[in-house]
C-alpha cells in the first residue's frame, strides 16, 4: 500500500511539475519533508551568503572542498556582457553529491534571480540579455563532503568572421574617432592578407551585398527573421548572393580595403546592428577556460589561522579590489576555496578573499 502511494505521488509530482516548473531547490525540498528544520537551516544559509559581494573577473576557477560540517554557499559578482554565454562548471570528485547554481541580475539595488541549474546537472549556460551585474551562487546539497573545482567562463555568441584569425587581429575598436572627431567607429576592424576569407559568423540569410559608400564591397547577414544584421565591409570580393542562406562558417567574401579604407591595409570592418548599432566585440572576442591542472591546492584543512600581525580582506582576488576587513594573528578563519594565491575564507561575519602568505594551516 505505501509503495502504491510513493509511485502515485511520483507520478502526480511529474505531471505537475511539468506545468508548474518548480526549481531545483523547491524539488529537493520534497526530500526534507520528515525533517523540515533540516532544510530551513540550509536554505537559511543561502539567504545569509546573498548579502555577500565578493566580485571576481572572468574567467575564473576555484578548488576546495566540500565538507558535511560547514553548509558553505559560494558566493560572487561578476560582470556579464550582450553578446556573450555565461558558463558555470562545478567538478567534484564524487558523482553522488548535488550541487545548486542560481544566478541572480541586479536591477536598481536589487538582484532577481534569472537562472539556475536542474537538480541533477552540475552546469548552468547562461546567455545575457542586458550587459551588468550578477550574483552567481554554488552551493551543496546537504552533507555533502567532496573536493571540488569550480569554473566561470564566457564564450563569444558568434563565431569569429575571418578564417584563421583570432582577438590578435582585432587593432580597431568600437568607439574610436573617425574623420577628426566628427563620427565614432561603429564596429570592429580585424586585419589579415588580402583575399583571406570572410565567413558567416552565425547561421541565417544573406539580406544584401553590393558595392556603395563607406564600406565599398560589402555583405549584409541576417541572423533569422527577428535576428541582428551583420555587416561585413571594405572586401576584396564578394562570394555570397542575396537570398543565400549560410550556416556557420561558409565564405561570404575576401578581405579587402575597398570604400573609405583605400589607404589602409587590407581589413574587415565587422559590425551588428538591431535598431541602431552594437558593439560587436563581445560577440566574438575569444576568451579562455581555466583548467584544474592550474590550481594546485596549498592547503588540505579547511580551517587555517593568520599567520602575521594583521592581514588585510579583500573584496576580490587582487590587491586593487577594497578592503572589507582585517583580521590578526592567530585568528582562526574558514578556508572555502583557493584562486592561485588567493584563498576564499570566511570569518564569523563575511566571506572575503584574503592572500595566501598571510595564513596557515591550523594544527
Amino acid at each position: 500500500m505505501v509503495l502504491t502511494c510513493v509511485w502515485a505521488c511520483s507520478k502526480l509530482n511529474q505531471v505537475t511539475d511539468a506545468i508548474t516548473q518548480p526549481s531545483a531547490r523547491e524539488i529537493y525540498e520534497r526530500e526534507f519533508q520528515e525533517r523540515p528544520a533540516v532544510f530551513s537551516r540550509w536554505q537559511a544559509e543561502f539567504e545569509a551568503a546573498k548579502k555577500d559581494s565578493l566580485r571576481v573577473n572572468l574567467p575564473y576557477a576555484e578548488a576546495g572542498k566540500f565538507s558535511f560540517q560547514q553548509n558553505e554557499v559560494l558566493s560572487y559578482e561578476v560582470q556579464l556582457q550582450k553578446g556573450t554565454i555565461f558558463k558555470v562548471e562545478v567538478k567534484k570528485d564524487s558523482v553522488h553529491h548535488r550541487v545548486f547554481i542560481d544566478l541572480f541580475q541586479q536591477k536598481d539595488s536589487t538582484f532577481h534571480h534569472v537562472e539556475s541549474n536542474q537538480l541533477e546537472e552540475n552546469h548552468l549556460r547562461f546567455q545575457p540579455k542586458e550587459s551588468g551585474t550578477y550574483r552567481i551562487m554554488v552551493q551543496p546539497e546537504v552533507a555533502a563532503h567532496t573536493p571540488f573545482f569550480i569554473s566561470f567562463y564566457e564564450e563569444p555568441t558568434y563565431h569569429f568572421p575571418v578564417a584563421g584569425k583570432g582577438n590578435e587581429a582585432i587593432q580597431s575598436f568600437w568607439g574610436n574617432e573617425r574623420d577628426g572627431g566628427k563620427r565614432s567607429h561603429e564596429g570592429i576592424d580585424i586585419f589579415a592578407p588580402r583575399g583571406t576569407p570572410v565567413v558567416a559568423a552565425t547561421d541565417g540569410r544573406i539580406s544584401r551585398t553590393g558595392n556603395r559608400g563607406l564600406g565599398g564591397k560589402q555583405v549584409w547577414l541576417r541572423e533569422g527573421m527577428f535576428g541582428n544584421s551583420l555587416y561585413y565591409a571594405h572586401l576584396d570580393s564578394i562570394i555570397a548572393k542575396s537570398g543565400q542562406k549560410v550556416k556557420i562558417g561558409d565564405t561570404l567574401g575576401l578581405v579587402g580595403n575597398t570604400g573609405n579604407a583605400r589607404t589602409t591595409p587590407p581589413h574587415l570592418h565587422f559590425g551588428i546592428y538591431r535598431s541602431g548599432a552594437i558593439n560587436p566585440l563581445p560577440f566574438v572576442f575569444q576568451t579562455e577556460k581555466l583548467n584544474r591542472t592550474s590550481f594546485p591546492q596549498q592547503f588540505q584543512t579547511n580551517y587555517l589561522v593568520i599567520a602575521t600581525a594583521k592581514a588585510n580582506l579583500r573584496q576580490g582576488p587582487d590587491t586593487s579590489y577594497q578592503k572589507i576587513g582585517e583580521v590578526s594573528r592567530n585568528d582562526t578563519i574558514q578556508l572555502l576555496g583557493e584562486y592561485k594565491n588567493w584563498l576564499h575564507v570566511k570569518t564569523p561575519g563575511q566571506q572575503a578573499f584574503l592572500h595566501a602568505s598571510l595564513a596557515k594551516g591550523l594544527k
